[in-house]
């Protein structure tokens, strides 16, 4: 249990989650690079999930944790291995059709869908106060995805729409994920059981991929741009994740881990700059909004 003498002071710490925070936006944005080269999304799910896993073990190696998870929580086990490769294909497969920062936004709804389904499944039920966060998020939420901007004026722009569809069932798996972690893996320690979440996913890929029920699925970048792309997205995915776990106990969490929540900030700023990608005025209200909600509700339950 960390105490106060050992946590890294605040403005040290907050650095830490915003680095962390851009370098998983970044990670998306190598994506989209990779992807607009002709890589395959089930190549770059792989890839990603690689180094999650080499990094996972290591740490849990070195921790000398015992891998092994209670009989009666192996198929929650499994289950959350499956549930974050459907988030990960559809996230992926989001930011291919919409803005990266639109996609994020959708995604990073998750904790108002955990309070919502804690609140509909009787395990909390949220404040006046909540309720009131809730509902402006959700109205940002509208604002960020201005449908009038989804329809032509002779016919929906359907691509656009399947975006918003995968990056909100991304949103719901990883939701699914957070929930069996908390109430049913929560006794498994957390390098074990990331450890095996990237097994699963592995797995999952390399089925799918060898099956050929995914045309193209794993096919490598055209050139060195899409190259640096899946580079890209598992070096800083993993950094992130590696920087996160190992210094989660000296980051007091408690207090700062909303900062997070500036991902969809950090991906609206690369994605200007990297991709031209530019939301517009409506949009970057609602984003403020849900950011802003987003960041309110972490910092309330503390």
């Amino acid at each position: 249990m960390p105490t106060q003498h050992n946590l890294l002071p605040r403005p040290l710490a907050i650095f830490i989650l915003v680095l962390c925070a851009t370098l998983f936006a970044g990670n998306h944005i190598a994506a989209r690079f990779a992807f607009d080269d002709g890589t395959g999304l089930l190549l770059a799910v792989l890839a990603r999930s690689s180094a999650s896993l080499i990094i996972m073990l290591l740490i849990a190696i070195i921790g000398r944790a015992a891998f092994k998870v209670p009989k009666p929580l192996v198929k929650f086990q499994i289950a959350v291995g499956v549930l974050i490769a459907l988030q990960s294909l559809c996230l992926y497969s989001a930011i291919t059709r919409i803005p990266v920062a639109m996609a994020l936004l959708l995604v990073n709804t998750w904790p108002m869908m955990f309070i919502l389904a804690s609140w509909i499944l009787g395990k909390r039920q949220p404040n006046i106060k909540t309720f009131i966060l809730l509902m402006t998020i959700l109205f940002g939420l509208v604002m960020v995805l201005d449908l009038r901007s989804a329809f032509n004026e002779q016919a929906v722009n359907k691509d656009a729409l399947l975006g918003i569809v995968l990056a909100s069932l991304s949103a719901v798996f990883l939701t699914i994920t957070m929930w069996l972690t908390q109430y049913h893996l929560a006794p498994v320690a957390g390098s074990v059981r990331s450890s095996y979440t990237m097994l699963v996913v592995i797995i999952i890929m390399g089925i799918i991929g060898l099956s050929g029920v995914a045309p193209g699925g794993m096919d490598l970048p055209q050139s060195s741009v899409g190259w640096l792309g899946l580079g890209g997205l598992a070096v800083m995915y993993g950094i992130a994740f590696t920087l996160l776990f190992v210094l989660a106990p000296r980051l007091d969490m408690a207090s700062n881990s909303p900062m997070l929540n500036s991902e969809p900030v950090a991906a609206l700023f690369l994605a200007y700059v990297l991709l031209g990608q530019l939301l517009n005025e409506i949009q970057l209200v609602g984003g403020v909004i849900v950011v802003v909600g987003i960041v309110s509700l972490g910092l309330m339950d503390r």
